[in-house]
Protein backbone atom coordinates (compact mmCIF):
# COMPACT_ATOMS: atom_id res chain seq x y z
CA UNK A 1 0.00 0.00 0.00
CA UNK A 2 1.32 3.36 -1.05
CA UNK A 3 2.56 5.99 1.93
CA UNK A 4 1.32 9.11 1.70
CA UNK A 5 3.78 12.41 2.24
CA UNK A 6 1.97 13.46 5.33
CA UNK A 7 2.59 9.95 6.98
CA UNK A 8 5.94 10.21 6.25
CA UNK A 9 6.14 13.62 8.42
CA UNK A 10 6.29 14.12 12.22
CA UNK A 11 3.26 15.85 13.75
CA UNK A 12 5.66 19.25 14.00
CA UNK A 13 7.83 20.39 10.99
CA UNK A 14 11.67 20.20 12.03
CA UNK A 15 10.62 18.42 15.08
CA UNK A 16 13.33 16.00 13.80
CA UNK A 17 15.43 15.51 11.15
CA UNK A 18 15.42 11.17 11.43
CA UNK A 19 13.18 9.04 9.54
CA UNK A 20 9.88 8.13 10.06
CA UNK A 21 9.28 4.58 11.28
CA UNK A 22 6.24 4.38 12.83
CA UNK A 23 2.69 4.00 11.65
CA UNK A 24 0.40 6.08 12.92
CA UNK A 25 -1.95 3.96 14.87
CA UNK A 26 1.27 2.94 17.05
CA UNK A 27 2.18 6.53 17.42
CA UNK A 28 -1.22 7.59 18.83
CA UNK A 29 -1.38 4.69 21.41
CA UNK A 30 2.19 6.23 22.35
CA UNK A 31 1.33 10.15 22.68
CA UNK A 32 -2.05 9.33 24.93
CA UNK A 33 0.30 6.65 27.19
CA UNK A 34 3.23 9.47 27.56
CA UNK A 35 0.75 11.56 28.14
CA UNK A 36 -0.74 9.61 31.07
CA UNK A 37 2.34 8.73 32.47
CA UNK A 38 3.51 12.58 32.42
CA UNK A 39 0.43 13.77 34.20
CA UNK A 40 0.45 11.10 36.94
CA UNK A 41 4.43 12.15 37.59
CA UNK A 42 3.75 15.33 37.63
CA UNK A 43 0.58 15.18 40.04
CA UNK A 44 2.67 13.00 42.59
CA UNK A 45 6.15 15.10 42.08
CA UNK A 46 6.34 16.07 46.06
CA UNK A 47 4.57 12.26 47.24
CA UNK A 48 7.02 10.30 45.45
CA UNK A 49 9.80 11.97 43.64
CA UNK A 50 12.32 9.25 42.64
CA UNK A 51 8.49 7.25 40.91
CA UNK A 52 7.17 10.48 39.39
CA UNK A 53 10.24 11.56 37.52
CA UNK A 54 10.65 8.00 36.38
CA UNK A 55 7.00 8.23 34.74
CA UNK A 56 7.80 12.04 33.57
CA UNK A 57 11.05 10.82 31.72
CA UNK A 58 8.93 7.49 30.09
CA UNK A 59 5.93 10.04 28.90
CA UNK A 60 8.74 12.36 27.71
CA UNK A 61 9.85 9.32 25.87
CA UNK A 62 6.82 8.17 24.37
CA UNK A 63 5.11 11.53 23.50
CA UNK A 64 8.55 12.31 21.65
CA UNK A 65 8.15 9.05 20.12
CA UNK A 66 4.58 9.48 19.11
CA UNK A 67 5.00 13.07 18.13
CA UNK A 68 8.10 12.14 15.56
CA UNK A 69 7.34 9.03 14.55
CA UNK A 70 10.49 8.28 15.07
CA UNK A 71 12.11 4.78 17.70
CA UNK A 72 15.54 4.72 18.05
CA UNK A 73 15.33 1.36 19.24
CA UNK A 74 13.67 0.31 15.39
CA UNK A 75 16.44 2.34 13.55
CA UNK A 76 19.59 0.38 15.48
CA UNK A 77 17.89 -3.22 14.89
CA UNK A 78 17.21 -1.72 11.23
CA UNK A 79 12.99 -2.30 11.28
CA UNK A 80 9.78 -1.17 11.00
CA UNK A 81 8.96 -3.37 13.37
CA UNK A 82 10.60 -5.34 15.90
CA UNK A 83 10.64 -7.59 18.96
CA UNK A 84 9.49 -6.69 22.49
CA UNK A 85 12.09 -6.82 24.91
CA UNK A 86 12.43 -8.96 27.71
CA UNK A 87 12.52 -7.33 31.28
CA UNK A 88 14.24 -9.46 33.70
CA UNK A 89 13.97 -8.86 37.59
CA UNK A 90 16.18 -10.35 40.24
CA UNK A 91 16.57 -9.84 43.98
CA UNK A 92 17.47 -11.67 47.02
CA UNK A 93 16.99 -10.87 50.29
CA UNK A 94 16.43 -12.37 54.02
CA UNK A 95 13.47 -11.97 56.37
CA UNK A 96 13.61 -13.69 59.90
CA UNK A 97 10.75 -16.54 59.64
CA UNK A 98 11.97 -20.08 58.88
CA UNK A 99 12.34 -21.33 55.72
CA UNK A 100 9.04 -23.85 55.27
CA UNK A 101 6.53 -21.43 56.75
CA UNK A 102 7.93 -18.82 53.80
CA UNK A 103 7.86 -21.47 51.00
CA UNK A 104 3.94 -22.39 52.49
CA UNK A 105 3.15 -18.66 52.14
CA UNK A 106 4.68 -18.16 48.54
CA UNK A 107 3.23 -21.56 47.08
CA UNK A 108 -0.50 -20.22 48.07
CA UNK A 109 -0.06 -17.64 44.85
CA UNK A 110 -3.06 -15.72 46.07
CA UNK A 111 -1.36 -14.08 48.72
CA UNK A 112 1.40 -12.30 46.64
CA UNK A 113 -0.97 -9.44 45.57
CA UNK A 114 -1.14 -8.96 49.95
CA UNK A 115 2.37 -7.62 49.26
CA UNK A 116 3.02 -7.02 45.81
CA UNK A 117 0.99 -3.54 44.44
CA UNK A 118 1.94 -4.29 40.77
CA UNK A 119 -0.40 -7.25 40.86
CA UNK A 120 -4.05 -6.31 40.89
CA UNK A 121 -4.97 -10.32 41.69
CA UNK A 122 -4.00 -13.78 40.79
CA UNK A 123 -6.62 -16.61 41.27
CA UNK A 124 -5.66 -19.93 42.15
CA UNK A 125 -7.47 -22.15 39.34
CA UNK A 126 -6.62 -25.79 40.42
CA UNK A 127 -3.25 -26.92 41.94
CA UNK A 128 -0.88 -25.97 39.20
CA UNK A 129 -2.60 -23.24 37.36
CA UNK A 130 -3.58 -19.52 38.34
CA UNK A 131 -5.33 -16.34 36.33
CA UNK A 132 -2.45 -13.59 37.60
CA UNK A 133 -3.93 -9.88 36.67
CA UNK A 134 -0.86 -7.32 36.28
CA UNK A 135 -1.22 -3.05 37.04
CA UNK A 136 1.25 -1.41 34.75
CA UNK A 137 2.73 1.81 36.25
CA UNK A 138 0.11 5.28 36.63
CA UNK A 139 -2.53 2.94 35.65
CA UNK A 140 -2.13 2.66 31.95
CA UNK A 141 -3.46 -0.59 31.46
CA UNK A 142 -3.93 -4.00 32.85
CA UNK A 143 -2.48 -7.16 31.63
CA UNK A 144 -3.83 -10.80 32.42
CA UNK A 145 -2.48 -14.28 32.22
CA UNK A 146 -2.73 -17.55 32.96
CA UNK A 147 0.40 -19.24 34.24
CA UNK A 148 1.29 -22.76 35.43
CA UNK A 149 3.39 -24.31 38.28
CA UNK A 150 6.51 -26.29 36.91
CA UNK A 151 8.60 -26.60 39.27
CA UNK A 152 7.65 -27.58 43.17
CA UNK A 153 10.45 -27.98 45.42
CA UNK A 154 8.49 -27.86 48.73
CA UNK A 155 10.11 -26.06 51.37
CA UNK A 156 13.14 -25.57 48.80
CA UNK A 157 12.28 -23.66 44.77
CA UNK A 158 8.81 -22.55 43.48
CA UNK A 159 9.02 -22.15 39.56
CA UNK A 160 5.83 -20.96 37.37
CA UNK A 161 5.54 -19.94 33.35
CA UNK A 162 2.59 -18.39 31.73
CA UNK A 163 0.63 -20.54 29.51
CA UNK A 164 0.71 -20.77 25.40
CA UNK A 165 -1.47 -18.03 24.27
CA UNK A 166 -1.27 -15.75 27.15
CA UNK A 167 -1.47 -11.64 26.89
CA UNK A 168 1.40 -11.59 28.44
CA UNK A 169 4.72 -13.87 29.03
CA UNK A 170 5.37 -14.23 32.20
CA UNK A 171 7.90 -16.28 34.23
CA UNK A 172 9.04 -16.55 37.24
CA UNK A 173 11.26 -18.68 40.15
CA UNK A 174 11.55 -18.32 43.92
CA UNK A 175 14.44 -20.26 46.25
CA UNK A 176 14.24 -20.33 49.81
CA UNK A 177 17.41 -21.32 51.81
CA UNK A 178 18.53 -21.56 55.49
CA UNK A 179 20.30 -18.26 56.50
CA UNK A 180 23.62 -18.18 57.62
CA UNK A 181 22.63 -17.75 61.15
CA UNK A 182 19.79 -20.28 61.18
CA UNK A 183 16.82 -18.26 62.15
CA UNK A 184 15.71 -17.01 58.82
CA UNK A 185 15.43 -17.67 54.87
CA UNK A 186 17.29 -16.00 52.30
CA UNK A 187 15.12 -15.86 49.25
CA UNK A 188 16.37 -15.45 45.49
CA UNK A 189 13.68 -14.33 43.23
CA UNK A 190 13.86 -14.23 39.46
CA UNK A 191 10.63 -12.31 37.89
CA UNK A 192 11.19 -12.22 33.80
CA UNK A 193 8.13 -10.22 31.80
CA UNK A 194 7.99 -10.24 27.98
CA UNK A 195 5.75 -7.17 26.81
CA UNK A 196 3.08 -7.76 24.50
CA UNK A 197 4.21 -8.14 20.76
CA UNK A 198 4.38 -5.06 18.63
CA UNK A 199 6.25 -1.30 19.03
CA UNK A 200 4.14 -0.16 21.84
CA UNK A 201 4.84 -3.62 23.78
CA UNK A 202 8.44 -3.22 22.48
CA UNK A 203 8.46 0.54 23.48
CA UNK A 204 7.06 0.16 27.50
CA UNK A 205 9.54 -2.48 27.60
CA UNK A 206 12.44 -0.03 27.58
CA UNK A 207 10.67 2.72 29.24
CA UNK A 208 9.11 0.91 31.84
CA UNK A 209 12.39 -1.98 32.84
CA UNK A 210 13.25 1.29 35.79
CA UNK A 211 9.66 1.37 37.00
CA UNK A 212 9.41 -2.29 37.11
CA UNK A 213 12.48 -2.55 39.01
CA UNK A 214 11.48 -0.15 41.26
CA UNK A 215 7.64 -1.56 41.92
CA UNK A 216 9.49 -4.91 42.98
CA UNK A 217 11.94 -3.35 45.16
CA UNK A 218 9.30 -1.76 47.19
CA UNK A 219 7.36 -4.99 46.96
CA UNK A 220 9.96 -6.87 48.79
CA UNK A 221 10.08 -4.58 51.17
CA UNK A 222 5.97 -4.94 51.60
CA UNK A 223 7.07 -8.35 52.19
CA UNK A 224 9.48 -7.99 54.57
CA UNK A 225 7.31 -5.96 56.64
CA UNK A 226 4.26 -8.22 55.93
CA UNK A 227 6.26 -11.87 56.72
CA UNK A 228 8.40 -10.24 59.76
CA UNK A 229 6.95 -9.71 63.00
CA UNK A 230 9.61 -8.04 64.74
CA UNK A 231 9.41 -4.64 62.84
CA UNK A 232 12.26 -3.33 65.07
CA UNK A 233 15.02 -2.18 61.92
CA UNK A 234 17.87 -4.07 64.00
CA UNK A 235 15.82 -7.46 63.31
CA UNK A 236 16.39 -7.02 59.67
CA UNK A 237 20.17 -7.85 59.01
CA UNK A 238 20.32 -8.62 55.29
CA UNK A 239 20.67 -6.13 52.76
CA UNK A 240 18.75 -5.64 49.44
CA UNK A 241 20.25 -6.77 46.44
CA UNK A 242 18.35 -5.75 43.45
CA UNK A 243 19.11 -5.40 39.47
CA UNK A 244 17.50 -5.44 35.96
CA UNK A 245 19.57 -7.28 33.62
Amino acid sequence: MATTATEKKPLIEGWTEAPINLEWPERYVSIAAGLKFSLSGLANIFNSPFTSILKIGAGGYLINRGITGHCEVYSRVGKNSTEPVNVNIRTSFTVNKPRQEVYEFWRQLDNLPKFMKHLESVEVLDSKRSHWVLKLPANVATVSWDAEIVNDEPGYAIGWSSLPGSTIDNAGKVRFRDAEDGKGTLIDVVISYLPPAGGVGTALGHVLNPLFKKMVDDDVRNFKQYIDIDENPSAITSQLHSAVV
